[in-house]
């Protein structure tokens, strides 16, 4: 039997475990009308790789992991048909988030829509294993389900069938290899030994499955540097999902170390976190926690002065820097509630005043080289 219909009929058997009876709510009130997908910037042009045609998406982490506070089915049925409503097309999920509760909830919106009418991507290197009782710090509410680590090459393609089922859907258009990184507290410094695994495992086994045709591209999802620049240079990644490394408050890094040996190998970036984690739209949550450095706190407060002083709305400032540089290919917006999933879209049909750029490069908010819309 062929790779690509094993995994097909993976999905299809396992539909019946991820159609929960909010999905046949979702079936039979899915908005068919609402805005167009194609009124949300695209992609255009060809590219040597793959690259998503959507240049906005919804981060399913924050609210559909029920990252900080617990969503009832209906709450999260409602943020995800609110997301299409609003013309999003593209879906980025992972095992990790909520220890399968996101991707489970994916299938509510997903799995009864015709397959070429959405993007998706999840991740691999953790695989989760049933655990009653059992709960993560992380993630509000109990999950009974655990994890270990593996990014082996035959972890990697069970990690993905696994992820079909959850979602009862036939595919993946592009997956990431999770948290491989410094700062996944797991790992610390051994994130190393997991990435040389990697190498010689999850990452030939991505590039073979983008060959089958099984997957159109494959990358990293991390929250640092380092891993990503690795994958580069030692293998074939297609785009690399990088998060809280490229926003208004943080980006010289990014564009001084990474972006442009990403651009010599024609690689791309999904940006996530590009208010990070709420922050420039009023949270007090940054880069998920409530621990926010001073200098951030003082950067977002003059950004919130500059922002007054010409007639600007901070988050929407924030979301359209970061779809400013080439080497972006889509931008996650993360979202717990339908009205954030509105005022995002709603900011990226927005414009913003150019002095404003030229005045946070003056004061030395951002760097002179970051790239600025228009």
């Amino acid at each position: 039997m062929q790779r690509r219909t094993f995994l097909s009929n993976v999905a299809i058997a396992g539909a019946g475990l991820a159609l929960a009876p909010a999905l046949a709510l979702a079936h039979a009130q899915g908005s068919q009308g609402g805005r167009s997908s194609q009124a949300l910037p695209m992609n255009t042009g060809d590219s040597p790789r793959y690259r998503p045609p959507q240049r906005v998406g919804l981060g399913g982490a924050v609210g559909l992991g029920d990252m900080r506070r617990e969503l009832s089915e209906e709450q999260a049925l409602e943020l995800l048909k609110t997301a299409w409503e609003q013309g999003i097309r593209y879906y980025d999920t992972s095992p990790w988030y909520g220890l399968g509760l996101s991707e489970r909830r994916h299938a509510m919106l997903l799995s009864p829509r015709e397959r070429d009418s959405y993007l998706l991507s999840s991740k691999t290197g953790r695989l989760l294993y049933p655990d009653p009782g059992y709960s993560h710090e992380a993630w509000q509410g109990t999950n009974h389900f655990n994890y270990k680590y593996d990014y082996s090459a035959s972890a990697t393609r069970r990690s993905i069938e696994d992820s079909l089922q959850r979602m009862g859907v036939p595919s993946l258009d592009m997956v990431f290899i999770h948290d491989l990184s410094p700062d996944n507290e797991d790992m610390g410094d051994e994130w190393t030994e997991y990435f040389d695994v990697a190498v010689k495992g999850a990452m030939p086994e991505l590039s073979k499955m983008r060959d089958e045709g099984l997957i159109k591209g494959w990358g990293m999802g991390v929250n640092e540097l380092p891993p990503a620049r690795r994958a580069i240079e030692e293998s074939d990644p297609d785009v690399i999902l990088l998060a809280t490394q490229y926003s208004l408050l943080k980006h010289a890094d990014a564009l001084d170390n990474l972006f442009p040996l990403a651009e010599q190998r024609n690689v791309s970036f999904v940006l996530g976190a590009p208010l990070n984690s709420g922050y420039l739209a009023g949270s007090e949550y940054y880069n998920y926690s409530r621990d926010v450095p001073k200098e951030m706190q003082q950067k977002r407060e003059r950004y919130r002065q500059l922002a007054k002083d010409h007639d600007v709305d901070l988050r929407t400032a924030a979301l359209h820097f970061c779809n400013a540089p080439s080497v972006v290919s889509s931008v996650l917006h993360g979202a717990s509630t339908p009205e954030q999933v509105r005022q995002n879209v709603a900011s990226m049909s927005a414009t913003v005043n150019p002095e404003f750029w030229k005045a946070a490069k003056q004061q030395g908010l951002m760097e002179e080289n970051a790239p600025v819309p228009g």
